[in-house]
């Protein structure tokens, strides 16, 4: 019990972070003002003039407004059951741009 081998939170109750099987309502919220804000800022480059590989890639990304809640709330996963998982479960998620899917998922 006492020692180095003593048990630690880890140990005894598995992960210490644990992540909510899905989004509350407000983890929502945030994540369409993200997508929200993201698309003003596209706009705003756009309506600049400047031309650029990266601007031509995020024009064709859809809108927030144009996205299924589907496609908000979740990302194709090969592994997943339904070929679906929750966005929230993906490293990083709130930095990445996961707007696309396969065709089809």
């Amino acid at each position: 019990m006492f020692g180095a081998f003593r048990p630690t939170p880890t140990t005894l109750g598995g992960l210490l972070w644990k992540v909510p099987w899905k989004l509350s309502v407000t983890r929502k919220a945030n994540a369409r003002a993200r997508l929200k804000k993201v698309d003003a800022v596209i706009e705003a480059v756009r309506a600049s003039g400047v031309q650029c590989g990266s601007l031509v890639k995020a024009l064709e990304l859809p809108k927030e407004h144009e996205m299924p809640a589907k496609d908000k709330y979740t990302v194709f996963s090969a592994k997943a059951k339904g070929y679906r998982k929750g966005i929230h479960k993906v490293p990083k998620w709130t930095r990445l741009t996961l707007r696309t899917n396969p065709k089809g998922f």
